[in-house]
C-alpha cells in the first residue's frame, strides 16, 4: 500500500500564508509598493514579523529595504511604546511614502530613522550590538555583506530575520545559476556554518531564515 504524499500543496501554502491579514495600515503600504512596481512583503511575513517582534519584545530593529514601509510599519505595531525603527533603503523615494504612512499610523518622528542609502556603507556606522532584530530585504546581490554585517549589530538573544531566501524557487535548484540564486545560497551558508546562531529556514513568503545570536 502506497503512502500518500501529505506534503503542503501550493493552495495549502498560499492559504497559510493568507491566514493573518495585517492591519489597514500595513495593507495600505503593501499596495503602494505593488503600484510602485515593487515586491511587498507577503501577509504570511508580515504576521510573523509581528509575532516575532512581540515574542522577543524587541525596542530596537534595523531593516535593510524600507519598500513603502509595510515591514517597518509592521514592526512598529510589534514593538512597545518605546519602540525605535531604523529603516534603510538606497532608494530616497521608496522613504516618502513610507514616513507618511507611519505618521499617518500614530506614530512620531522619534519612533523611526529613514536613512537614505547604500546599505553596504552604512550599516557598518550602526552601533555594535545595539539591536533586537536586522531584517533584511533588500538587493539580493548584496545578502552576503549584510549578512556580515548583521552579526556586529544583533545583541545575544536577538535575531537575524533574512527575507526571500527561496527566491521564485530558484535557490532550492541546484542547477540555476542566476546570480540572485547564487548569492542568497551564500548567504545562507555564511550562517549555516556560523557557530554564533541558531536557525530555521521558513516557507512564508517567498522564503524566510530566521535565526537567533547565540
Amino acid at each position: 500500500m502506497s503512502n500518500p504524499d501529505h506534503s503542503p500543496n501550493a493552495a495549502t501554502l498560499s492559504f497559510a500564508d493568507d491566514y493573518v491579514a495585517p492591519s489597514p495600515n500595513v495593507a495600505e503600504a503593501r499596495d503602494e509598493a505593488t503600484v510602485n512596481t515593487l515586491i511587498p512583503i507577503s501577509k504570511g511575513v508580515a504576521a510573523t514579523l509581528k509575532m516575532l517582534t512581540r515574542a522577543i519584545g524587541a525596542k530596537a530593529v534595523v531593516e535593510v529595504g524600507t519598500l513603502m514601509g509595510a515591514s517597518g510599519l509592521t514592526f512598529l505595531e510589534g514593538m512597545g511604546g518605546e519602540g525605535v525603527l531604523t529603516s534603510i533603503d538606497a532608494e530616497a523615494d521608496n522613504q516618502i511614502a513610507a514616513r507618511e504612512l507611519f505618521r499617518r499610523s500614530g506614530f512620531t518622528s522619534s519612533r523611526f530613522r529613514l536613512i537614505a542609502g547604500a546599505p553596504i556603507e552604512i550599516m557598518p556606522k550602526l552601533r555594535d550590538g545595539a539591536y533586537d532584530i536586522v531584517f533584511i530585504n533588500g538587493d539580493k546581490l548584496e545578502y552576503v555583506e549584510y549578512v556580515a554585517s548583521a552579526l556586529r549589530l544583533l545583541r545575544h538573544g536577538g535575531l537575524l530575520v533574512v527575507n526571500d531566501v527561496l527566491w521564485h524557487n530558484r535557490v532550492a535548484d541546484p542547477d540555476d545559476e542566476s546570480d540572485e540564486a547564487i548569492i542568497i545560497r551564500e548567504a545562507l551558508e555564511a550562517i549555516n556554518s556560523s557557530e554564533s546562531y541558531t536557525q530555521a529556514l521558513l516557507p512564508v513568503g517567498d522564503g524566510m531564515l530566521v535565526a537567533v545570536k547565540d
